[in-house]
């Protein structure tokens, strides 16, 4: 029996490895340390797209014989400017390439930003003209995209445009029903937007391609609803704070049981370890039991 893989993307040094103050070669050899089966990359974790750039990457993933589960990737669909978005589906394009570079074969994409004054109807037309563009590419080269119901790529202004349910699943039908097309599922993304993870899921379980794992915990003596925003978001406040898988509000028993029920058998991509590589491991190794409990203990993840 198949079941998911799980794979590890550093959440704990994003900003660092965006920036080039950490070194992406040293943190692969680290991942290797964590007992994941699989490395998300980041396209803006690389210093170009270039070979010369790429290659001391992939030799490291090689040498430590890990393979790469998906590429992360944040194309901003919904910018006012025509020429932009067209700039941007090349963005996304590349990032396909890269993607095919490193072995994978699930890239993300995602609506672009929530502009001020920007309308549901538009700010639709806009992301699905985008990534129809980019699907008929990641189609002809074996690539599912992956699109994440996201709240805000850690380089923009503004939240994610599709971050509520009404304007992710308008996006969804307006986009082609394609094998190249799927749900990144994210359940603390959802208790962001101030949505049920596990309603969420059920209504797009038979569409999950992948998916992200962490955590959000909740100050002591607060409510989700205490934190909602007038307009059912909730953003990154200090009383909502990400941590270790499988310690805070999400549901994973329940998260599990859903995706066996669909069988499941795509990446789980841990994402946290703001405490280090210590919690990267507890995280993935929590992972394994759940799904060791649902899936049925038959060793590495893809059997």
């Amino acid at each position: 029996m198949s079941r998911p893989s799980i794979s590890v993307f550093p959440k704990c040094y994003f900003d660092e490895l965006v920036a080039g103050r950490r070194n992406y070669v040293a943190w692969i050899h680290d991942a290797a340390t964590l007992g994941s089966e699989g490395v998300e990359h980041y396209d803006e974790f690389f210093p170009s797209y270039d070979e010369r750039d790429v290659a001391p990457i992939m030799d490291a993933m090689a040498a430590t014989g890990q393979i790469s589960s998906m590429m992360c990737f944040s194309p901003d669909f919904t910018h006012p400017d025509k020429d932009e978005r067209a700039r941007q589906v090349e963005r996304q394009k590349r990032a396909i390439d890269l993607t095919v570079r490193t072995g994978a074969r699930h890239c993300r994409t995602l609506s672009g930003q929530k502009y001020p004054g920007l309308s549901i109807t538009e700010g639709v037309a806009r992301a699905a003209e985008c990534i129809s563009r980019s699907l008929e590419y990641a189609a002809a080269r074996n690539v599912v995209l992956c699109l994440e119901n996201h709240y805000k790529d850690g380089t923009w202004h503004y939240p994610e445009f599709a971050q509520q349910e009404e304007p992710f699943f308008a996006l969804l039908d307006a986009l082609p029903d394609s094998p190249y097309l799927g749900v990144q599922y994210d359940p603390s993304n959802a208790l962001v937007a101030g949505i049920d993870p596990i309603a969420l899921l059920e209504k797009v379980k038979h569409r999950v391609v992948t998916m992200h794992a962490s955590d959000r915990f909740l100050a002591p003596g607060t409510t989700l609803e205490q934190l909602l925003t007038k307009d059912g978001t909730v953003g990154y406040p200090d009383q909502l704070t990400h941590g270790e898988t499988g310690r805070g509000s999400n549901d994973y028993d329940a998260i599990f049981r859903i995706l066996r029920s669909v069988n499941f058998t795509g990446w789980i991509s841990v994402e946290d370890g703001m405490d280090g590589l210590d919690e990267l491991r507890r995280s993935i190794e929590f992972l394994k039991r759940k799904r060791a409990e649902h899936y049925g203990d038959t060793g590495s993840g893809r059997c």
